[in-house]
């Protein structure tokens, strides 16, 4: 773990390559060392119906939610979201330069004892965790 979800707008598509989006988050994610690299995963899902602020279609969202299993310290915790969150927004200011985008992010602690995992890409990854 890491796992980080991205909802955004569907009305950003045209000006936003989410796919790049995913891409600097995983980047980014990789570099804090608090995240093992095997847990790391980065998913997006185009939110077709919403409705922000004064009702203006052209409004956007994008809404970032990172979960990981619990016991980091919060220091941690900060430093990792504060790099993430930065991440995040390099990659989408040229769009929310000309665009009205709202962005946000939330860091929640998953508790292990009831969040089972399982997985062989640990066995497949070309550097050793």
């Amino acid at each position: 773990m890491p796992h980080f979800q991205i909802d955004y707008s569907g009305n950003l598509d045209a000006v936003i390559d989410m796919g790049a989006v995913c891409e600097a988050i995983r980047a980014e994610a990789a570099r804090i060392d608090a995240f093992p690299l095997a847990g790391i995963r980065v998913r997006a899902r185009r939110v077709d119906h919403f409705a922000i602020a004064d009702g203006n279609p052209e409004h956007g969202f994008i809404d970032l939610s990172v979960r990981l299993r619990a016991g980091r310290p919060v220091a941690v915790k900060k430093d990792a979201i504060t790099r993430i969150f930065a991440a995040l927004r390099a990659a989408v200011a040229p769009a929310m330069a000309t665009r009205s985008i709202a962005l946000s992010a939330e860091m929640r602690d998953i508790d292990p004892d009831l969040s089972p995992k399982s997985g062989t890409i640990r066995d497949h990854l070309e550097i050793n965790p």
